[in-house]
């Protein structure tokens, strides 16, 4: 699966600053909603929150995969971020990340929501590109990490 079919440069924010899950949360929902129309913020942060309810998308070593359904969207989208500083997101081995992965999917296309996390996570548990992400100092490195 290409990233890139879901990943764009303008939603790849390298060394991000803020100090917690929900604020983290919030930033992925102010970029998402400048690419689907559909949606506002608001609406798309809810979604975001109301999976983490269901149990922290932090996935460990540093890494967590906020993910969620939109009810009013036909294409998938993501967005990446790093953070300056790692936060506590309640990770399965409670340590604190500093790399983010959204996917926003349509409510309609479950199958490629769990083919695209899955394809996601097998980027991310690669040891050389988590060192790529954490060490880019911009943007551009940041996406050319994640694509490449």
């Amino acid at each position: 699966m290409d990233i890139q079919s879901f990943l764009s440069k303008d939603c790849t924010e390298c060394a991000v600053s803020v100090s917690s899950k929900k604020r983290i949360i919030e930033h992925i929902g102010q970029i998402a909603a400048q690419h689907i129309s559909e949606m506002t913020e608001q609406e798309i942060t809810a979604a975001l929150l109301n999976r983490e309810r269901l149990g922290s998308t932090g996935i460990g070593n540093g890494i967590a995969l906020p993910h969620g359904r939109l009810a009013n969207t036909t294409k998938a989208l993501a967005v990446l971020i790093t953070t300056a500083e790692a936060i506590d997101y309640d990770a399965i081995d409670n340590q604190p990340v500093n790399v983010f992965f959204a996917l926003l999917v349509p409510e309609n296309q479950c199958n490629e929501h769990l083919k695209s996390l899955a394809a996601v996570a097998q980027k991310l548990s690669d040891k050389s590109i988590l060192k790529r992400l954490r060490s880019a100092q911009t943007n551009q490195e940041l996406f050319q990490a994640i694509t490449e």
